[in-house]
This record gives structure tokens, C-alpha cells and sequence, in this order.
């Protein structure tokens, strides 16, 4: 298989335009890109402009283009980065008919621009993605927990430290589900090919739940770490490892890794409002099974098959 990498600034009109617009042989456009800014109403408008500067340009150059999936995620139900961590929004199990919440979200506004950007337009369908967190090997992305994790539990390993649990009693208790990348993968490809898919949104999960109590054990004896009885008592993981950055440069030194700094292989911030957050997500995957999709993944496994990955591509010892 060719692949054709194309770097492009979607924010930028005239660097999308002379760079899709030669793209006229595209037949399938999968969406998952965005952008994080200081707030939900600026994320709308930059992360909606990325997404019609792209559109704007394809439709009239790409009249083979047959589908569109746009990947969303869970915070369609629960609300953004602002509120997400207040409260749940919809009550659990969420399920795709539930209808918005009246907050700004970046996540509405892109399905705006794909519904409007394929009326009229025969032969041309669509999809809607959404995702819980994601397990997956993805070593700079911002909201990788699994990544942080790994990262934390080597911190712990190369110091000789207790593994301990940062979060709240809610995400150590509480069961929750998420969403294996190579899962999403298929899942989108499955909605790209398959007419019972189209022109619909989709919840994928794993379909089973887990608690982060149940991650703790399977990490801790992945990589031979002492976890010490969880006190209910959360701690700023921002603060733990605001004087770690040396200890992650010997590490990497030490392993003959592939060079990175702590800041970019792992997002603190991140770990801290994900595990002390007041809510679970869980989401019906029976649409999907209606559907036709039967995919699913052991998320136990998941965890081990990731931990392989950034081993085998040596980011961690």
C-alpha cells in the first residue's frame, strides 16, 4: 500500500487550498484532528474553522469522495473540559439519540458543518464517532492516560517508588468503560464500507468496564511495583512529578530509548482531571451490534497489548 504523507495547516485557507485541492482521487475523509484552546467557545470556532477550510476545498476537487467520518468523543454526553468534571451531563449508559446539552461544544459544532456540508449531495455519506478515553500508542498526545500511566509506573520502577493511586475513590471504586484505538481504527472503517452504517452517529467502546483499581494491579504487576493501600486521599500529579524531568532523562539515556522529554511523552494536567473526576462513562454499544458491528476488545488485554507497543517502538525500558 502507497502512502502519501501531506503536512498541511488547516488553520491556514491558503495552505489548505494549495495542498488538498490537488488531493482529487480522495474517496474517503476520516476527521480526527482538533485543537485545544482556553476555552469552549474558542475551541468551537478554530477547530470548526480547520474542519471547513478542509471541506471547502475537497468537495469541489474530490468528486469521487464518497464518505465522512467525523470522530467526536464521549464529552458529546458529559460536556467539555470546563464542566466535564462537575458534573455527568447524561445519566449512564449513553446511548446516540441523547440529545445535546446546552453548552457550547466544539463536538456539535463539527457535526453542524458535516451536515451541512452533505446536504444535497448524493452519493456522498457520512459518520459520527464517539469514543470514551482512548487506550492506544500515541507518545505525544495530550490525552493519553494510558501513556501517563506507563510513564508514572516507570518513574516508580527506575526510583524504587510505591506505585500510588493519584485519583479520587469515584474512578478508583466506580466501573467506567473506554475506548482501544485499533478498535476505533476498525470500527470507522467498518462505518466507511458498510451501508447499514450510513449517515449515523455511533458510540464505540470496548463493551466491557473496568475501574482504575483493576488498571493499578494489572500495571503494578507488569512492571513489579509495590501498591500501597489506597487512602481515598487524591494527589496532584503535576506537583509529584514537577521535579522529575532529570530522572526521565536518565531513564531514557540509561534504556537507549528514542529521546523524549517527560513533558511531551506525558501530560500531568491531564491525569489529574481525568482520575478526580464525578463521573462515569459508560456508553450502549447496541447500536453498533444492531448495525452489524461486532468488534470489541478485553480491555485488560488492551492494557498489556499498549504497555508491548511502546516497548517494541522503545519509549519505555
Amino acid at each position: 500500500m502507497r502512502v502519501e504523507y501531506v503536512q498541511c495547516d488547516v488553520m491556514d485557507e491558503d495552505e489548505t487550498q494549495t495542498k488538498i485541492a490537488p488531493l482529487t482521487e480522495i474517496t474517503h475523509l476520516f476527521w480526527v484532528a482538533w485543537v485545544s484552546r482556553g476555552n469552549e467557545e474558542i475551541n468551537c470556532v478554530d477547530n470548526g474553522k480547520m474542519f471547513r477550510n478542509v471541506l471547502d476545498v475537497l468537495l469541489p476537487n474530490a468528486p469521487k469522495l464518497q464518505h465522512i467520518v467525523l470522530q467526536t468523543g464521549g464529552k458529546h454526553y458529559v460536556g467539555t473540559n470546563s464542566s466535564v468534571w462537575k458534573s455527568h451531563g447524561h445519566e449512564p449508559p449513553f446511548k446516540e439519540d441523547m440529545p445535546r446539552l446546552p453548552s457550547a461544544n466544539f463536538y456539535y459544532t463539527l457535526e453542524d458543518i458535516l451536515f451541512e456540508a452533505v446536504k444535497g449531495r448524493e452519493g456522498l455519506t457520512w459518520s459520527v464517532h464517539r469514543p470514551n478515553v482512548i487506550f492506544g500508542f500515541s507518545p505525544t498526545s495530550l490525552m493519553n492516560i494510558l501513556g501517563c500511566l506507563i510513564v508514572y509506573a516507570c518513574i516508580c520502577k527506575h526510583e524504587g517508588l510505591p506505585f500510588r493511586f493519584p485519583g479520587n475513590s469515584i474512578t478508583w471504586n466506580n466501573f467506567g468503560d473506554v475506548s482501544d484505538a485499533d478498535l476505533v481504527a476498525e470500527h470507522e472503517i467498518w462505518a466507511a464500507l458498510d451501508p447499514n452504517a450510513k449517515n449515523q452517529a455511533f458510540n464505540i467502546s470496548n463493551g466491557d468496564v473496568f475501574n482504575y483499581k483493576q488498571i493499578w494491579k494489572l500495571l503494578a504487576k507488569h512492571f513489579e511495583l509495590e501498591v500501597p493501600e489506597y487512602n481515598g486521599e487524591p494527589m496532584s500529579m503535576v506537583a509529584l512529578m514537577n521535579d522529575k524531568k532529570p530522572v526521565w532523562d536518565s531513564i531514557v539515556q540509561q534504556n537507549d530509548l528514542v529521546p523524549t522529554k517527560l513533558h511531551e511523552i506525558a501530560n500531568w494536567r491531564y491525569v489529574d482531571g481525568l482520575l478526580n473526576a464525578n463521573l462515569l462513562a459508560i456508553s450502549s454499544m447496541n447500536k453498533s451490534k444492531e448495525a452489524g458491528f461486532l468488534g470489541f476488545r478485553n480491555t485488560e488485554t488492551s492494557v498489556g497489548h499498549w504497555i508491548r507497543q511502546m516497548k517494541q517502538h522503545k519509549l519505555i525500558p
